[in-house]
């Protein structure tokens, strides 16, 4: 897959453990990192062991790791299409700051979204938080729907906002 978008990107599929990707997860880390210091308050180092396991990738679920690039093959955001059991999950979106508000993460999604519906899913499914508004906002903008959350985030992020596509 590698097709130029209305952005001026070209999505790419690429390996899970391409470095660019690697990078790119990097970055999310530390924006996630900012945004949710502070937000799960003071609680026991097993809840916080919990929540790291319920948020872990495996290799072997990912079903696509997607990057955007700009002209310069430069990389500017990251989408993973994953297997969580029966379920298909977009996981690890994620846009550079310098490369926002051009329309990227909405490509993302859509060639993820595209790829699951060619795979044969019926919905998919998804995970965010209240401290990721534009996440949110992107979205509902989709056309996602609000839906319980689900696990493996239940348990240890029960204040998660999850969504679905359904197809």
């Amino acid at each position: 897959m590698s097709e130029r978008t209305s952005t001026g990107s070209r999505i790419i599929d690429v390996a899970w453990d391409d470095a660019r990707a690697a990078s790119l997860r990097d970055e999310l880390d530390a924006d996630l990192g900012a945004r949710y210091d502070g937000f799960h308050g003071d609680e026991p180092a097993e809840r916080r062991a919990a929540r790291s396991r319920a948020l872990a990738m495996h290799p072997d679920e990912v079903v696509a790791t997607l990057i955007a690039v700009d002209e310069g093959d430069r990389p500017t955001g990251h989408v993973i299409l994953r297997r969580l059991g029966e379920e298909w999950e977009i996981k690890r979106l994620v846009v550079i700051p310098s490369a926002r508000g051009r329309g990227i993460a909405r490509s993302l999604v859509t060639a993820a979204l595209d790829r699951a519906r060619a795979g044969g899913a019926d919905r998919v499914i998804l995970q965010t938080g209240i401290p990721q508004p534009e996440s949110i906002a992107l979205y509902e903008s989709m056309g996602f729907v609000r839906i319980p959350v689900y696990e493996p985030y239940a348990e240890t992020m029960p204040r998660s906002i999850c969504f679905a596509f359904v197809f």
